[in-house]
């Protein structure tokens, strides 16, 4: 559908991308992956049209649409929400007016038998079609559709769009690509700006309703679900694999360590040839054999490991000062603006050395509220900072607030104190902006790189509470896994407002939920939490669906007597029951299933343990799967508490009854 010929990319002699080809076919979902700065999104824009290449070429046929999502935009303010969704049928409308304009002339014309007037018939007929294809009556209910999805109240549809911040804007020009429904959709980021519950519901859209799809994302679970395609960019050149990104993880790492071996093992073959020719070559009774060796190696084709780049960001908190026991202490916090409240009633302890997540709806308080515990904003209730806490914050537009016009190393130069202006080169260079790379302009940096640059300024001053809202915004793969571990390893207090559920998962061991003007506490990782949420949810489903006196006929619900009222009771009673017996007996299927999943990994653990401990020798692929049976067990097991205590507490309920 789109062919990359030879393409290549320079910028001040550098060469970001060297001869690149490739094909996007229908029904392609390709993740494109790569450390920050690899030209991921200069790939995309050339694509769209909107870059020219050094050289080389992008070519497509001329009826095939793209619709490209960029990082950064820029957005009109002139129109509610639902109008500016409305523009992604402006094609229709344009096509519409087309055929007006053909059919009135082919109703002036005369000549039907000449080749022009077939030529317009074909015309109005192809527009016709097209027209049927892109299906326009169903708009309006697709847009609202679509803009729930997103995240949008059916409220929010008459507002300004001025009234949004950038990253809800961002969703509205999302709204309209997904509208259009584009042959090729370009992607860069599309979850930056999303919650957990938008990136679930876009990542169906993309899998049931999309055609080809080239995105550009750091959300390891959200590209999982949706990608069947990855190309690496590494060095200026592409690696193609037509597998998701878990399976080309590993593809990659078994590619690296077969050219390995197998340049190991020609390199030795070299050397034991080389070594023959130079004992032999005076002797006259071996010049055949010397001759002959001589034109095997001449014939060898040298064996070349791909070029790997090993950048590799040295990220580590400092050692966090002592803490007093509660760092953060909420009783009764409330926020509001104007009449419109927040969040009320937010009562909560974070004890020293807690790692916690805030999760929720854009627009619920996530922010709002690390902004009063910053004492940035006033706020009701009260709101208690433990003894000696020392607070580092990452805010989630600090890569904006950088100024552009000032060199990397003038960055840090500018807020470093003290002894650590002596070692502002080694910081940078374990930053991965060493050499000429600390005296970049701030202005032509990646969005990763500029995370990456304010994450420094974070690490200049020892701290004993992280704060960190949306940390993992534009970084890549590689330096959020590098994240991940140095919070892990940080012993003090860690808050964090993610929308990241691979991120999030083993990180924290508690979860805040913002919803409805509430902050919910729930105990346990992300993955647990998401797994109870979605429980609550069937329950409450269950109590919607379920009939209510108030829908019964009026004359059905008069008492006609006193022993009908007693019926009625008896009837209800057993009705009550039923579903009683119903629900204990879901909940007790769900135990069971629960423990026979457990069983089935624990005994694949202790078949692997036995295989192990045989001593014979094992494929490096076993310990691999050992770790991940490892972590299913874990999942399995938290199921079943979750499962266990649904259980308990459906047990509980009616024996109260």
């Amino acid at each position: 559908m789109i062919s990359i010929r030879n393409l290549s990319v320079e910028f001040s002699a550098k060469t970001l991308l060297d001869n690149i080809n490739y094909v996007i076919n229908r029904r392609d979902r390709i993740a494109l992956v790569g450390k920050n700065g690899a030209g991921k999104s200069t790939m995309l824009k050339i694509i769209a049209g909107l870059q020219r290449p050094t050289s080389g070429s992008v070519d497509a046929p001329s009826d095939v649409t793209i619709g490209y999502l960029p990082q950064h935009m820029t957005t009109e303010d002139t129109c509610s929400v639902i109008e500016e969704a409305r523009k992604a049928f402006g094609h229709i409308k344009e096509m519409q007016q087309r055929i007006d304009e053909l059919n009135a002339q082919l109703a002036e014309r005369t000549d039907y038998e000449s080749d022009s007037y077939a030529d317009l018939i074909e015309r109005v007929t192809a527009l016709t079609e097209r027209l049927a294809m892109e299906d326009g009556s169903g708009g309006e209910a697709e847009i609202e559709k679509t803009l729930a999805g997103l995240g949008f109240e059916r409220s929010d549809f008459d507002r300004p769009t001025c009234e949004f911040s950038g990253g809800w804007r961002m969703r509205i020009e999302l709204a309209k690509i997904l509208l259009q429904r584009p042959d090729v959709m370009l992607l860069d980021e599309p979850t930056n700006h999303l919650d957990i519950e938008s990136i679930q519901w876009l990542e169906n859209f993309l899998v049931q309703k999309a055609s080809a799809v080239v995105l550009v994302s750091h959300d390891r679970a959200f590209i999982d679900n949706v990608t069947n395609r990855t190309i690496e960019i590494s060095l200026g050149r592409i690696y193609d694999y037509n597998v998701n990104y878990s399976k080309y993880v590993e593809l990659h790492r078994e590619r690296i360590e077969q050219q390995m071996r197998a340049y190991q093992n020609q390199q030795k073959q070299i050397a034991d040839t080389e070594e023959f020719i130079e004992r032999f070559r005076y002797k006259a009774t071996k010049a055949v054999q010397v001759q002959s060796r001589m034109k095997q190696l001449a014939k060898i084709e040298r064996i070349e490991v791909d070029e790997v780049d090993t950048s590799h960001l040295n990220l580590r908190f400092p050692p966090a000062p002592r803490s007093g026991d509660y760092p953060v202490i909420c009783d009764a916090l409330g926020k509001s603006y104007g009449d419109h409240r927040v969040f009320s009633d937010a009562t909560f302890t974070i004890k020293r050395g807690e790692k916690v997540a805030f999760v929720g709806k854009n627009g619920e308080g996530k922010s709002t509220l690390v902004k009063c515990i910053m004492h940035e904003i006033p706020f009701d209730g009260t709101l208690r900072i433990g003894h000696n806490v020392k607070i580092g914050y990452f805010a989630q537009n600090q890569a904006q607030l950088l100024d552009g016009e000032i060199t990397v190393f003038d960055t840090i130069d500018r807020v470093a104190v003290g002894d650590i202006r002596t070692k502002i080169r080694d910081i940078l260079g374990a930053f991965m902006f060493g050499g000429e790379a600390s005296d970049k302009k701030v202005k032509v940096l990646s969005g990763g790189e500029k995370t990456r640059l304010a994450m420094i300024r974070l690490l200049l001053e020892p701290v004993n509470l992280l704060i960190l809202d949306e940390p993992t915004n534009h970084l890549d793969m590689a330096t959020k896994d590098i994240l991940k571990q140095a919070i892990k390893d940080f012993d003090g207090t860690v808050i964090v407002v993610s929308h990241d559920r691979e991120f999030l998962d083993g990180l924290v061991e508690k979860v805040y939920e913002f919803g409805g003007g509430k902050v919910r506490e729930c105990l346990g990782g992300i993955y647990e939490f998401l797994e109870k949420k979605k429980l609550a949810s069937l329950q409450e489903l269950e109590r919607k669906n379920r009939p209510a006196a108030a829908d019964k006929p009026a004359a059905a619900a008069e008492p006609v007597a006193e022993t009908s009222s007693a019926t009625t009771a008896a009837k209800l009673s057993y009705q009550e029951k039923k579903e009683r017996d119903r629900a204990i007996n879901r909940a007790t299927k769900k135990v069971k299933d629960a423990e026979a999943e457990i069983a089935g990994i624990e005994a694949e653990i202790a078949d692997l343990e036995s295989r192990l401990a045989s001593g014979t020798q094992q494929s490096p692929d076993v310990y691999e799967l050992h770790a991940a049976l490892g972590k299913k067990l874990d999942n399995a097991m938290s199921l079943w508490e979750l499962a266990s205590m649904e259980l308990d507490e459906l047990k509980q309920r009616y024996s109260m009854q």
